[in-house]
């Protein structure tokens, strides 16, 4: 049985009255939900406080999941819902809470952190991005999703988040430049 047939099954018992299933659903979600959350705030407890929002309006609207689409892209909106609706409550992304340094893109012995450091620019800049950018960003590279289950979460056709991806990396690009970081850098992070 796979992952969303397990979840599929755990939320009909859910809602058929037994609520201790959705601990099943929990249980394998968790982490990749907390990860999700963690890349929109950068912050670990905040992250946490996130994803438990996420799985409480999820249990709480189970009863609207009709199985039109894969458990997996159901969960993933609303956790992606939830973090956008924080965010804007917030009315400033949660950036993280200690600034970065600019790194010198010089080869040298340093060569590892530097790369850390450029890694963590670039997901900073991703978090800068208009919401529609940002979200696509995140949903196809960091959750690694293909372009159709992408389109799915976010509600929006394939083309459009076509488009929506190719504008997102031209911000980053120019984004990433005007803070020392070459084109190849953008495209080991991102790509």
């Amino acid at each position: 049985m796979s992952s969303d047939d397990q979840d599929a099954a755990a939320a009909a018992r859910v809602i058929a009255g037994d609520p201790g299933a959705f601990g099943d659903i929990v249980r394998r979600w968790q982490h990749r939900l907390v990860n999700l959350a963690w890349r929109f705030c950068r912050h670990q407890a905040t992250a946490e406080d996130m994803a438990q929002e996420a799985f409480l309006k999820a249990y709480r609207s189970l009863g609207g999941f009709r199985g039109e689409s894969q458990f997996s892209t159901w969960l993933t909106a609303v956790a992606l819902n939830t973090y956008r609706s924080r965010l804007r409550q917030d009315r400033q992304p949660l950036l993280g809470r200690k600034p970065v340094e600019p790194v010198d893109t010089a080869p040298g012995p340093q060569s590892a952190l530097q790369q850390g450091q450029r890694a963590e620019l670039v997901r900073r800049a991703v978090l800068t991005l208009p919401a529609r950018y940002r979200d696509a960003i995140l949903v196809y590279y960091f959750e690694d999703l293909d372009i159709t289950e992408s389109a799915r979460v976010l509600g929006i056709a394939e083309g459009t988040l076509k488009a929506q991806l190719h504008r997102a990396r031209e911000l980053l690009r120019s984004r990433c430049e005007r803070l020392g970081l070459r084109l190849s850098d953008l495209q080991t992070e991102i790509s």
